[in-house]
């Protein structure tokens, strides 16, 4: 695997830490402070800025906490060009299992994401 990969790989899993252990700095490293947050699976579309999402994440009891097992899968990332990137990854909180479209863009802090669209399934479904 090439060092882009891995580099990408490993912002993923301190997303996926953030998510966890609801860790508002382990996220505020993953996602561009410019990153949006959407949705359309609800009746409404859902659409966040940062400084809109982060605040909702450092409230919630975390799955850690709540002694939830780590369900998180990177299924795919692809390349277009060197300083962008797409993945699609899975996890789950509670009874919601999220499907993932990150984009990420490479700047001088890294690799970050830029957009989180998401759709997600409960459990009753």
């Amino acid at each position: 695997m090439s060092a882009r990969f891995e580099e990408v790989a490993q912002v993923l899993q301190t997303y996926f830490d953030g998510l966890h252990f609801s860790d508002v700095d382990k996220l505020r490293s993953a996602l561009h402070s410019r990153a949006i947050y959407v949705t359309a699976t609800e009746e409404e579309l859902v659409y966040r800025t940062m400084n809109e999402y982060l605040p909702i994440v450092a409230e919630r009891p975390s799955p850690a906490s709540r002694g939830e097992p780590r369900r998180d899968l990177i299924e795919s990332i692809e390349f277009a060009g060197d300083k962008h990137a797409c993945a699609r990854v899975r996890c789950a909180i509670g009874d919601r299992h999220f499907t993932d479209l990150l984009t990420f863009v490479y700047s001088q802090a890294g690799w970050q994401i830029i957009s989180k669209v998401f759709h997600y399934d409960t459990e009753a479904n």
